[in-house]
């Protein structure tokens, strides 16, 4: 049976300042290098063999990455995609979660942070958060950068990424570890779970507790679960 494990980094500096992440290029904090470690170790207890790895070109998403396959005394080679960058927040980048609800106001914070299709405002081409990208960025495409994104405009770059790519080695019986980012991962769960526009804001990933997926025959889901039951999140599916 093959499995498809999805985790997210282990806690940013910027998640535990509560701050719109997106793009820029912040390292674990001292909790997310315990999550992420914490990972690894329980893949390793569970005796859950990974055949292919894949991460963003973030660093908090490598690291937990490379903790995970140094726990499982794994020496796999680093798929890196831009495709599976975090969501790009725009104008939001960098801003106080709290403080910017406050600013504009529940309803609006609610549609920027969770609807389906609406992006919020683009950041500027000079901003100062463009020099704390990821250096890897250069080998993106010229002119598929983007300057802001919805969860839709994340699911259009995850979803191909994961057709084209990943799920060649799932049809191969091959385990894959997938180590990206709370909206990456909420767009390929929409997919996988075949959730509707109205229900993904419903949808929450924690930080550093792997996901298994288990396919059947033909890639059909079987089974899903949070590998740490004390800190799941419901998952949605067909809904």
């Amino acid at each position: 049976m093959t499995k498809l494990i999805l985790t997210r980094h282990g806690q940013s500096t910027w998640n535990a300042e509560n701050r719109f992440t997106g793009w820029v290029d912040v390292d674990l904090s001292d909790k997310g290098v315990e999550e992420a470690e914490k990972s690894g170790q329980t893949i390793k207890n569970l005796n859950i063999k990974i055949d292919v790895s894949y991460t963003s070109y973030l660093k908090r998403a490598i690291k937990t990455l490379t903790s995970i396959l140094k726990r499982n005394n794994l020496e796999l080679k680093f798929n890196t995609a831009w495709q599976l960058n975090e969501r790009h927040y725009g104008s939001l980048t960098g801003l106080n979660k709290e403080e910017t609800k406050q600013k504009i106001g529940e309803d609006q914070f609610k549609k920027y942070r969770r609807s389906w299709d609406i992006a919020p405002p683009p950041m500027e081409e000079k901003s100062e958060y463009q020099n704390l990208f990821s250096p890897l960025n250069v080998s993106i495409p010229v002119g598929m950068t983007p300057f802001t994104e919805s969860l839709k405009s994340t699911y259009d770059r995850v979803v191909p990424f994961y057709e084209n790519e990943i799920k060649k080695n799932l049809t191969d019986n091959k385990n894959v570890l997938i180590s990206a980012h709370g909206n990456s991962l909420r767009a390929l769960c929409k997919y996988l779970f075949n959730i509707s526009d109205t229900k993904i804001n419903e949808l929450e990933i924690p930080t550093g507790n792997p996901l298994v997926i288990e396919f059947g025959n033909n890639l059909e889901i079987n089974k899903y679960y949070y590998l740490d039951e004390t800190r799941a999140k419901t998952i949605i599916f067909n809904q």
